[in-house]
């Protein structure tokens, strides 16, 4: 049976990607603050600080022990807020880093080593639109997010002909309870959120990448909605 690590997995696109891989089949071990941590049917929750060093190195030790190193990593946990550049203040931008980047990165140099070492794995980033189109009021998650695809394509380049294979999916707007402080609804120039993607259209394109045959490598994913509103 194949382990499926997923991080931010408690709410949102996390879990609904952890849900999606646990009913393919797959053990699934979710990593985020929140979880009650124990074990059951093929599903492992570990509670995590993933910006905390000393944490993630305890959660990984716990995994490789059992169910074992993962064949699959998503790493998903992300914070994500808007405010102009002025009124950013240094804790914003360097808690957004911290999660939305150097979680991911910590996580990746714990695991993805031992993969290339095994000969096989595949390494999954949930990025975002803000990871190639730079929105206002986004300086810090625009910043993590373009980080996020430049750790991930070099992680590409490192792992190629080893066997471990590597997936940007970079999704448009998800209604999730991140727009609830937005309110988007009531903004000009903002997508509705009766017209934004669901979680599960997230979850399906990782399912999709993850299935394919060894020979595929699904490197990058866009997904937009049917009616997207393009905000400056």
């Amino acid at each position: 049976m194949k382990v499926a690590l997923v991080t931010g997995a408690s709410r949102g696109i996390g879990l609904a990607v952890a849900d999606a891989l646990r009913a393919s089949g797959m053990h699934v071990v979710r990593l985020a603050r929140t979880v009650r941590e124990g074990t059951f049917e093929r599903r492992t929750d570990i509670a995590c600080d993933l910006t905390d060093p000393a944490s993630v190195e305890r959660a990984v030790g716990r995994v490789e022990q059992e169910p074992g190193l993962p064949d699959i990593i998503v790493n998903n946990a992300g914070v994500f807020f808007i405010k102009p550049l002025a009124d950013t203040t240094y804790e914003d931008f360097t808690r957004t880093l911290a999660t939305n980047l150097t979680a991911a990165f910590l996580i990746a140099r714990a695991l993805v080593p031992k993969m290339v070492k095994r000969g096989s794995g595949h390494l999954v980033t949930i990025g975002s639109i803000s990871d190639y189109i730079g929105f206002s009021g986004s300086t810090a998650y625009a910043a993590s997010k373009f980080g996020l695809r430049g750790m991930h394509e070099v992680i590409r380049q490192e792992t190629a002909k080893s066997g471990v294979r590597t997936t940007l999916i970079s999704p448009g707007p998800v209604d999730t309870d991140i727009w609830n402080a937005v309110d988007p609804d009531s903004k000009p120039g903002f997508t509705k959120r009766k017209d934004m993607m669901r979680v599960e259209d997230v979850a399906a394109a990782v399912v999709y990448a993850v299935m394919q045959p060894e020979r595929i490598d699904i490197t990058e994913i866009r997904l937009l909605p049917t009616i997207y509103t393009p905000r400056g």
